[in-house]
């Protein structure tokens, strides 16, 4: 009982660790683009990165949310498939509460959607083709995202996958919660458009 524990224990803080790797901050610093924390939402999230006009920097900080929360779960998986779930949620509130940076992180949704392809990438797939149709419909990244959330957990319901539907309603109920600001702006009329700078 003692040694699983501790596996659950190192399970969890592996994935947190790997999880608050800040690549939105990391990447804009290191190519000039200042500190992302001071552009316009402040978020360090490849959303927040595209407004300093560097898509390739966005989309790299994209890259790295997602996979490591992949790597997280890939990593667990090979001690047991609890595990992984474990990293999973490990690596988004890492994301979410990055130690280096005082707790202040990102919004969830790159890392999210790394930890569901770890988990089923099929899924994965569902994910993002909601999160593109709701973005080239109403051009909001934030309606996207908690569309494609949402539907996650709704989806391993109906596969009948319940450990992965009860880890996914817990992990998009935090990333709505990350999103309580832009849910408040969209009800207000007043939130930034993708591609807008501020």
């Amino acid at each position: 009982m003692a040694s699983q524990g501790v596996q659950i224990f190192v399970t969890l803080i592996l994935g947190y660790l790997l999880g608050s790797v800040p690549f939105g901050l990391i990447l804009t610093r290191l190519f000039g683009a200042g500190d992302i924390r001071a552009i316009g939402s402040g978020n360090i999230g490849a959303t927040n990165v595209l407004r300093t006009g560097r898509k390739g920097l966005a989309a790299a900080t994209l890259i790295g949310d997602a996979l490591k929360g992949t790597l997280a779960v890939v990593i667990a998986s090979h001690v047991g498939e609890g595990n992984a779930l474990i990293a999973a949620f490990g690596a988004l509130i890492g994301h979410v509460f990055p130690v280096w940076l005082g707790f202040k992180g990102g919004k969830g949704v790159a890392t999210f959607l790394g930890v569901l392809i770890g988990i089923a990438w099929p899924v994965a797939i569902g994910f993002a083709v909601v999160w593109l149709a709701v973005a080239a419909l109403f051009r909001y990244s934030s309606v996207a995202a908690l569309v494609a959330t949402l539907a996650t957990p709704i989806a391993f319901a109906i596969l009948g996958d319940r450990p992965q539907a009860i880890l996914f309603v817990v992990l998009t109920a935090i990333v709505w919660w990350r999103h309580a600001a832009n849910i408040v702006r969209l009800r207000a009329g007043t939130e930034t458009r993708i591609g807008a700078k501020s």
